[in-house]
């Protein structure tokens, strides 16, 4: 469960090139150190619909997770990925895995554009899990995706409308018989919050060329 943080700011549209020079000078943080830390990786699958003529904006894949009570983000929008396997050689590999096992987009081929900072998921998840989102670039025509079991839908959203201050919105959750209200992003009928949304922030700060230290806590 997340909640707070400084809120999102309107960024302008960048092409794939200036992002990935951005994710190459500015190098990725990591939050927890520890065996005792679970981890995950998930895609920041971006596209520039310019070039496949449905748009001038960049795009970015996001999913809606199944509705699961087994699940602690059961119905929340994300980006598609999960925990590393032990025939994972590395995280990286773990975003590709799992973006094709959900959406059946495979990312081998996908224009690696490199690595956001690591996240450590909050107080709602019964486990110690640290999760590292890959950031690629699909280029081409737009691809045919084929859900499983573990996500609702899937959308491309323009980067521009999640740094809408007008999408902004306050969003009730309840959690172990208590009310709260998290920031969130409106997308029609679902909300953005929580882990996503923090991802999306550091994605803002990207493309808006905020640099940060390479070491440091969140």
């Amino acid at each position: 469960m997340s909640g707070g943080g400084p809120p999102l700011r309107r960024a302008l549209p960048r092409r794939l090139d200036e992002l990935e020079r951005l994710l190459s000078v500015r190098p990725p943080r990591r939050t927890v150190t520890g065996d005792e830390w679970k981890r995950a990786a998930v895609a920041v699958i971006l596209r520039d619909a310019a070039e496949i003529g449905e748009g001038e904006d960049l795009e970015v894949l996001l999913i809606r997770r199944a509705d699961d009570p087994r699940d602690a983000w059961s119905g929340h929008i994300a980006f598609p990925g999960g925990r590393q396997e032990p025939a994972d050689p590395d995280l990286e590999s773990t975003a590709i895995r799992e973006t094709l096992e959900e959406v059946g987009l495979d990312l081998r081929g996908a224009r690696r554009l490199g690595r956001l900072d690591e996240l450590a998921a909050r107080a709602s998840v019964p486990m110690r899990l640290a999760i590292t989102p890959w950031a690629f670039g699909w280029t081409g025509p737009s691809p045919d995706l084929v859900l499983s079991g573990e996500v609702a839908s899937a959308m491309w959203v323009p980067v521009s409308h999640l740094g809408d201050p007008g999408r902004r919105v306050d969003h009730p959750v309840e959690h172990g018989g208590q009310g709260y209200t998290f920031p969130g992003i409106s997308l029609g009928p679902h909300v953005l919050w929580g882990l996503t949304l923090r991802m999306v922030e550091d994605l803002f700060d990207l493309l808006e060329g905020d640099p940060r230290p390479a070491a440091g806590g969140r």
